[in-house]
C-alpha cells in the first residue's frame, strides 16, 4: 500500500514515545515537526491535549481471550469507521457504555475474536470509550495495539469507530466534535499528519463504511483536527521554549467502491494479511 511508510534510517520506529514526549525530544524526522527539535515537555502539557477516554473497566469490558499483540512502533493511519447501527437519540454516558458493552460481545461471540476489533469508540453523545484492551497505555507509550477493523491493514491502522449509520445522515455535533479531539490527540502523539494520516475504511478495503455522509466530511475533519493541533502545537511550544512546525505528507489513497450495512458491519475487518482478530 503507498500510504504505509516504512521505517527508514530517516524515519526510525518510535520504540519507547513516553520518554520522548517526557524528557528528551519530540522529534519528528519528517512525519509531523520538521527538523530535530528538543522539547522539554511535562507530563502535564503532554496529558493536557487528550480527550476524556472512558477506560474498558469504566463500561464493564470483558477479559479478552488472549493476550492483545502490540507493535513496538506507531501505526500510520487513522481510519474512521461507522458501527451502521441505529442513528438513537440516547446520547448518554450509560448508552455509551451499553454500545461498547454490545460491540465487544458481537465481535467475541458472533466473529469470534479475541477481543473488540476497534482500538476507539465513540458514541453519538460524544463519549470516547477505549476498545481493544490495552489502547490507551499502548498509545501513551507511542506502541500499537493490532485491532481487527481494516483487512489487511490493521498492523499499521488505528481504528475509530463512530455510532450510527452515516450513508445519508449526518453525524451529531457532539460525535464530530469528540472526534476531532481524539483524531488530535493521536495526530501528536503518533506524529501523524493529518492531511495524510486521516482516512476511511473505504480509503483501504471496498466498502461504504464510514458511509457517504461522514465520509464527505472527513476533508473538513482534516482541516479542522490541523487547525486544533497547531493550536496544541503552540501550547507546547510555549512549554518547551522552541517553534514546533506542521510539515504536509502525501495524499491518502485511493476509494473502491460497495456497500454492506448490517448491525455491527462495516466492511471487511480481517484478511489474510492480519496476524491476528
Amino acid at each position: 500500500m503507498s500510504g504505509h511508510r516504512r521505517p527508514t534510517p530517516d524515519h526510525p520506529p518510535l520504540v519507547d514515545r513516553r520518554t520522548m514526549l517526557r524528557g528528551s525530544a519530540l522529534a519528528a524526522g519528517g512525519v509531523l515537526l520538521g527538523g530535530t527539535m528538543a522539547v522539554s515537555a511535562t507530563d502535564t502539557a503532554i496529558a493536557a491535549v487528550r480527550p476524556k477516554v472512558y477506560k474498558r473497566s469504566d463500561w464493564g469490558a470483558r477479559r479478552p481471550k488472549t493476550s492483545v499483540d502490540i507493535l513496538d512502533h506507531p501505526p500510520t493511519h487513522i481510519v474512521v469507521h461507522h458501527t451502521a447501527t441505529p442513528n438513537t437519540s440516547d446520547l448518554s454516558k450509560s448508552h455509551a457504555a451499553a454500545l461498547s458493552r454490545a460491540i465487544q460481545r458481537h465481535h467475541m461471540n458472533n466473529n469470534g475474536w479475541n477481543d473488540t476489533g476497534q482500538q476507539l469508540t465513540i458514541s453519538r453523545g460524544g463519549y470516547i470509550m477505549e476498545g481493544r484492551d490495552r489502547s490507551l497505555s499502548s498509545i501513551w507509550d507511542g506502541r500499537h495495539v493490532i485491532g481487527a477493523h481494516t483487512a489487511n491493514h490493521n498492523s499499521h491502522t488505528i481504528g475509530i469507530e463512530n455510532e450510527g449509520l452515516y450513508s445519508s445522515a449526518k453525524p451529531p455535533g457532539k460525535l464530530m466534535e469528540a472526534l476531532v479531539e481524539t483524531c488530535t490527540w493521536l495526530c501528536l502523539v503518533y506524529q501523524l499528519n493529518p492531511a495524510d494520516a486521516i482516512v476511511g475504511h473505504r480509503d483501504f478495503n471496498a466498502t461504504a463504511c464510514p458511509g457517504d455522509k461522514l465520509y464527505s466530511m472527513l476533508p473538513e475533519l482534516r482541516r479542522d483536527v490541523e487547525s486544533s493541533l497547531r493550536e496544541k502545537l503552540r501550547h507546547l511550544s510555549r512549554v518547551a521554549g522552541t517553534e514546533l512546525t506542521l510539515e504536509k505528507l502525501p495524499s491518502y489513497p485511493p476509494t473502491p467502491n460497495g456497500e454492506r450495512s448490517m448491525p455491527f458491519y462495516h466492511g471487511p475487518a480481517l484478511g489474510e494479511l492480519d496476524v491476528s482478530a
